[in-house]
């Protein structure tokens, strides 16, 4: 389908960044597949995801590269745990391997729940382009077409698949479309229905059914939001007690277990701490992810002209990761400087090669916040008589911030190449080019109808102004209800996680010096895996808390967690640094 700025006409686009990641998916458990060959029967829930996801790849495929998976891993974790361990060594195999299988079988359920999750968020502005559609011509099937081709993401495909299997039916394909998200996620199907019932509503009760269709998606969507906010917080807590403080804690244990005769080998430590624990908090992300009801799409920055910052983040990261091991060589043990190279490396290269896109994210957001505004005081022009390129033009004029550029952007081409609204704002080049936000877009569609519909487009742009108002509203509800405990995991992944296990590791090696049953205690090498976790909690976490408030955003968790790998590092070596000294 097009969506709002494209026509069907234009040249198709070559492979993008996700097309390409899922074929080489599908190779991959291609692959995989071939280490299991016999016959396999996959679950409906399975099928049902990989039909969400429109993959190419079997569900029976993925079944036996589970399978393949898991004798892989299996097999590899015992070889080389077979020295450390002696016969034993089976026993992580088998567990690594059991786990890996249900990863892999689970991995599609938990990718379509978070693309059903990112869609739905959607749901709302959807609506609200069939409600203002419909109070220009009461005629579902037109307002069903018009929220399809004005919309971007999976919502806006779905209906638009509806759309053309209900031509020439007489129907909207709008009841076929509800009835297919009744089950994620029922006020969507509700509102949808009320707008098929305004169709054919008398004209006195339509504006109140279309009232009530936009009111039932909005509340929906903030009580959905408001239950997980309140039912995420006992498993967060659990993390956060589970995957940081007791393993923390533990460590200052082995030198005393080691007093004791209790064998502690390195490797037990490493497989702990550094495949096990990071493994249950990634599983457990992934749960606390799986089960967010509703996710806000962030803008798609493929495009845009600060998209691209180059290479020189990561010539800034290699040579910080260069000095951080220098810097630390003398002053800190033998783990330190790896530790510290890996993590101020990683993390300033991540901070500053996504650095300028949370620019982009912050113009986007000014630009969403004044759009209330510029489809009120054009819509009040229209209203009252005047053409909509007269409209955008004054309105262009009196605002200041990144929508009011856009507006006289939008002018001086129509003038310079004598195009309408549609093409000058929306089109190839267009003046909303620097604004690639769904939202914006899909709103300033109906400001382009409007060129076509004339006078009475005025009252349905002064009614979206108030929507998306609404809308915003929402969004802003959501994000708060989740404050407390994306801080928290926050600040555990950056101050306080590092902090204890710092402290932690330099009191267990005072322990470590001391003589114990007539010998002492070498820990000199706790350092190392205790830090790599520590760079694990840094990404997990941030990403999680990120992703939790804001979905998946790939530019702002890697902004985010370049910002918090370079924060934990620093507060992991100092924490050492000072408890040594004083203990």
């Amino acid at each position: 389908m097009t969506g709002p700025g494209r026509s069907p006409s234009e040249g198709a686009p070559g492979p993008t960044v996700g097309q390409e990641t899922s074929d080489t998916v599908g190779r991959t458990l291609g692959v995989l597949a071939r280490l299991y060959p016999w016959p396999v029967g996959p679950s409906d829930e399975l099928r049902e995801a990989v039909s969400t996801l429109e993959s190419d790849v079997a569900p029976e495929t993925v079944v036996r590269a589970g399978y393949g998976a898991g004798l892989l891993a299996g097999m590899l974790a015992a070889t080389l745990t077979l020295v450390a361990v002696g016969p034993l060594a089976t026993v992580p195999g088998a567990v690594l391997g059991l786990a890996v299988v249900h990863v892999v079988h689970s991995a599609p359920l938990v990718v379509a729940r978070v693309r059903q999750t990112a869609a739905l968020g959607d749901g709302p502005a959807l609506i609200s382009r069939l409600v203002l559609r419909m109070r220009l011509s009461s005629t579902p099937e037109r307002a069903a077409a018009f929220a399809a081709a004005s919309g971007e993401g999976l919502l806006a495909e779905r209906l638009a698949v509806h759309v053309r299997r209900a031509e020439h039916t007489g129907r909207s394909g709008l009841e076929r479309f509800g009835e297919a998200w009744a089950e994620p996620f029922p006020p969507l199907a509700r509102a949808v229905a009320l707008v098929g019932a305004a169709g054919s509503a008398p004209a006195d009760d339509r504006e109140r059914v279309l009232d009530r269709a936009l009111v039932t998606v909005l509340d929906g969507t903030r009580e959905r939001m408001r239950e997980f906010a309140a039912d995420i917080r006992g498993p967060t807590t659990a993390l956060y007690a589970f995957g940081v403080l007791l393993p923390t804690a533990l460590v200052a244990l082995l030198p005393a277990g080691a007093a004791a005769g209790v064998a502690i080998a390195p490797v037990t430590v490493v497989l702990i701490y550094n495949l096990l624990l990071p493994a249950m908090l990634v599983a457990a992300s992934a749960w606390l992810l799986s089960q967010r009801p509703v996710a806000f799409p962030p803008p798609e920055l493929g495009d845009h002209p600060d998209a691209d910052t180059g290479d020189g983040a990561v010539v800034a990261g290699f040579v910080v990761g260069v000095t951080a091991w220098v810097g630390t060589a003398p002053t800190f043990p033998g783990w330190a400087p790896p530790v510290s190279a890996v993590g101020l490396g990683c993390g300033v290269a991540l901070w500053l090669r996504y650095r300028p896109l949370v620019g982009v994210y912050s113009e986007i957001h000014a630009a969403e916040r004044e759009l209330g505004d510029a489809l009120a005081l054009a819509g009040r022009r229209v209203a009252t008589g005047q053409a909509v390129e007269t409209a955008v033009a004054e309105t262009g004029e009196e605002l200041d911030g990144p929508v009011g550029d856009a507006f006289q952007g939008c002018t001086r081409r129509q003038r310079q190449l004598q195009i309408g609204v549609r093409e000058a704002l929306l089109g190839p080049h267009g003046a909303l080019d620097r604004l690639p936000s769904p939202r914006i877009r899909t709103s300033v569609a109906l400001l382009a109808l409007a060129a076509d519909e004339g006078r009475q487009a005025g009252e349905a742009l002064l009614s979206l102004s108030d929507h998306v108002e609404k809308l915003r509203r929402v969004r802003r509800e959501a994000k708060h209800n989740l404050a407390h405990v994306c801080r928290t995991l926050s600040s555990t992944a950056m101050l306080f996680g590092p902090l204890v296990a710092g402290a932690t590791v330099a009191l267990a090696d005072g322990m470590a010096g001391e003589a114990f049953g007539g010998g002492e205690v070498s820990l000199g090498w706790l350092g190392a895996p205790v830090g790599v976790y520590v760079l694990v909690l840094a990404v997990v976490l941030t990403a999680l808390a990120t992703a939790l408030r804001r979905g998946l955003d790939g530019p702002l968790v890697g902004y985010r967690v370049g910002r918090a790998l370079g924060c934990a590092t620093v507060t992991y070596l100092c924490s050492y640094l000072l408890v040594g000294v004083v203990a």
